[in-house]
């Protein structure tokens, strides 16, 4: 039935709205994931007979896999079932600290296990309109069961905060790394290249552009392996992705001349004087960030391989490419990358690194990537990389790990106060 005038809707409050939207979206996602729950458990177990088949195991060897797989998919729905809230885990630390939160080390007190909780203002996301980010970074956490995703356990929320449940990796993330040494060798630049390579392939073969491929993201595991983390960009953008952000800046700040004339020593010391400042801010840093996400035109996956280029560089060299004093100098040089990439003489990088950083930093439509993945695996850059085992094989920088909540690898932070209680039991568990 067609209706006119006004309609009911427009007499509610916006709050009545949103808790409508709410309940028609909670009531989605609760059928979809019944449907999509049994689908992935009947493929589940096609896969299992399948491997079996495979294996030509004996009949009573597949009954014993066959009760075994039927425990694990009884503690995984066990797991799913479990209604969590703050009151089941106890902090530990906090190993870091964002625009929008952060994260906590934490260790759930029935079982003793330690994980990453990433705990996020409401407040913060909704003024800064993150949510539709932190649901896109769910929805990649949970749907990616790979090994180079960071594995998103539970999430819940109370009031003021949402948490999410992920496993913990002791060996920080690579920003930290890149801060403690002044450029990696070729072999190691390589190493997490590679890893990272396969890494994004994965994401993109799950159907998502990352956008945010940047050291801060990449998380090294226990043994010095990578992790992609903080898929809060799938979607939307963040101002450092806006290209009026950037126009809008008062422009009477000082200019970029000293920078310019540093040498790379250096450029290299203020950037990393400078660096962490720039992860915490709400603005973020364009510093990775393709040319083609600034542009109204459109973007692709292959935005997410400039980003590698970047950080490869900033592996070799010391500091990004077109780092500055500010972020609307920053963006101008990504935007004039072609006068602007260059490299400092005064750091010897071998012709193969160099030609691959421009491999990655150029148009996307000459990008290394665009014919598929094979295409840079295949670049001479990554001469003797063993692609197939290069995860179990031992990491080019190894980790030193005491205990199960070591957070050597780790900054320090001071403790701050967004646990406080607010005398209300979470609500809305997820």
């Amino acid at each position: 039935m067609a209706m006119t005038g006004s309609t009911p809707c427009s007499s509610m409050s916006n709050h009545t709205k949103e808790r409508v939207t709410m309940t028609k979206v909670t009531l989605e996602n609760f059928y979809s994931n019944l449907i999509a729950q049994h689908e992935e458990r009947e493929m589940r177990q096609k896969k299992l007979e399948k491997v079996m088949e495979e294996e030509g195991l004996k009949d009573e060897e597949k009954r014993l896999r066959r009760s075994a797989h039927a425990r694990k998919e009884t503690e995984f729905l066990r797991l799913k079932r479990t209604r969590l809230g703050l009151e089941d885990f106890e902090s530990l630390k906090v190993i870091g600290r964002g625009a929008f939160g952060e994260v906590r080390l934490v260790q759930k007190k029935d079982t003793g296990h330690v994980y990453a909780m990433k705990i996020l203002r409401k407040a913060d996301m909704l003024e800064k309109e993150q949510v539709g980010h932190i649901r896109a970074e769910r929805d990649i956490l949970v749907e990616a069961d790979s090994l180079w995703v960071v594995k998103m356990f539970y999430s819940f929320q109370d009031k003021l905060n949402l948490y999410l449940i992920m496993e913990f990796l002791p060996g920080g993330d690579m920003m930290t790394l890149l801060m403690k040494k002044d450029t990696l060798t070729e072999e190691e630049t390589q190493f997490y290249i590679a890893e990272t390579v396969l890494a994004i392939d994965s994401i993109h073969q799950l159907g998502f552009i990352h956008r945010d491929i940047k050291p801060d993201n990449l998380l090294l595991d226990s043994k010095g392996h990578v992790k992609l983390s903080d898929f809060g960009l799938c979607t939307g953008l963040k101002k450092a992705h806006r290209t009026e952000f950037y126009r809008n800046l008062n422009h009477s700040l000082p200019s970029d001349f000293t920078f310019q004339n540093m040498n790379s020593k250096r450029k290299a010391e203020t950037w990393k004087r400078n660096r962490r400042q720039l992860a915490f801010s709400t603005v973020g840093t364009p510093d990775y960030i393709a040319p083609e996400v600034f542009m109204q035109t459109g973007y692709n996956k292959l935005c997410d391989w400039w980003s590698l280029g970047v950080i490869m560089y900033e592996m070799l060299i010391g500091y990004p490419p077109f780092c500055s004093e500010t972020p609307q100098e920053t963006y101008k040089k990504v935007m004039n990358w072609k006068e602007t990439l260059t490299f400092p003489p005064e750091v010897p990088i071998s012709e193969k690194a160099k030609d691959l950083i421009l491999r990655f930093c150029c148009e996307w439509e000459h990008r290394i990537g665009a014919p598929g993945v094979e295409e840079i695996k295949s670049n001479s850059f990554f001469e003797g990389v063993d692609w197939e085992h290069i995860r179990e094989r031992p990491a080019a920088i190894s980790i030193e790990i005491k205990s199960i909540d070591d957070t050597s690898n780790f900054d320090e932070f001071p403790e701050s106060d967004i646990l406080k209680p607010t005398g209300k039991k979470q609500e809305e568990k997820t």
